[in-house]
């Protein structure tokens, strides 16, 4: 898939990514941090990180296709090389996302992780959390700064 409806796929299908991952992450948070939340939305963090994950690089692979079309430069190859990180992110949201679901069902079975493992598990949904958002952030920047740049140039 290279385009839809004349515009290039990367351009529709990369805000997906920018809202999704984001907003999975926070509700892993909210999840980690909050138990009531977590009963409500763990199945829905997991769904998303799963389609997050799915839809990440079919995402990269329509923006190789659009750095093919528009020629590559040095601001572009550092969009494309960031973008090709965000597989691990997705993937370590789907990790935490799981662990997160572990938790739960062992809650609901009167089996609770001990306090540790729980605590490593929080600690980890935080930490993959906030580093998904981050990258996001910065392949996002660097997206805009291509796309902006190459407006002023004309």
């Amino acid at each position: 898939m290279s385009t839809v409806n004349g515009l290039p796929a990367h351009v529709l299908l990369v805000h997906f990514i920018v809202v999704l991952a984001p907003l999975t992450a926070l509700l892993a948070i909210l999840c980690a941090l909050w138990p009531a939340a977590r009963e409500r939305f763990v199945w829905l963090v997991l769904a998303l990180s799963v389609f997050v994950a799915a839809l990440t690089p079919i995402t990269t692979e329509a923006g190789e296709w659009l750095e093919d079309k528009v020629g590559k430069s040095p601001p572009l190859h550092i969009h494309t090389h960031l973008g090709d990180t965000m597989i691990y992110f997705a993937l370590a949201l789907v990790v935490a996302a799981l662990l997160l679901a572990v938790m739960h069902v062992r809650e609901h079975r009167g089996m609770p992780l001990t306090r540790v493992l729980s605590m490593i598990v929080i600690a980890f949904v935080l930490v993959s959390s906030v580093a998904t958002m981050v990258q996001v952030y910065r392949i996002g920047d660097s997206g805009a700064r291509v796309s902006w740049d190459e407006l002023e140039a004309t």
